[in-house]
């Protein structure tokens, strides 16, 4: 079986950012396959991956991109697993373009919205891991404890305050 989780992003340079939700998901013990499937550049390569996903033993994809955004809405398009889209920030910008093109998809093509950049990565694959963890006891006992370790991180008080 492969792994459980399929990151997916346009171009090299969406690494940047999708590498946090790779990080993400290796520090709660969910494996995952990265891949650049881009939707404009590579779309046989796309829909062969999407259309393949699932008999490929994965459960959830993740993709990232930016600029047009196409690749989650072309991917929940080609797959019933479910993707959760992360807009990558952009130059021109600032990734909006990349968050309005991955929510704006039509109705019966559901394409889970994270936030842009960095924090929608890492969101991503904590949604991916809360979704797993369903199904996985040994899954939600870990995301329980990073979630308990994330919180107990916040201090109570600012620092230099009396």
């Amino acid at each position: 079986m492969s792994a459980p989780v399929a990151i997916i992003m346009g171009s090299q340079s969406d690494w940047e950012t999708m590498r946090h939700a790779a990080d993400t998901l290796a520090a709660l013990g969910v494996a995952c396959e990265k891949r650049i499937v881009s939707a404009h550049r590579t779309p046989d390569r796309l829909f062969a991956f999407a259309r393949g996903a699932k008999a490929a033993g994965f459960q959830i994809i993740i993709a990232g991109a930016g600029g047009a955004a196409h690749l989650p809405g072309m991917a929940a398009s080609l797959t019933e697993l479910p993707v959760f889209g992360v807009p990558v920030e952009s130059k021109a910008l600032s990734g909006v373009d990349s968050l309005y093109s991955i929510v704006q998809m039509p109705a019966g093509i559901p394409v889970g919205t994270l936030a842009i950049g960095k924090p929608g990565a890492i969101n991503a694959a904590l949604l991916a891991a809360s979704v797993l963890a369903l199904n996985d006891p040994a899954l939600s006992a870990r995301l329980t404890a990073w979630r308990k370790a994330q919180s107990e991180a916040v201090a109570e008080r600012p620092e230099g305050s009396a």
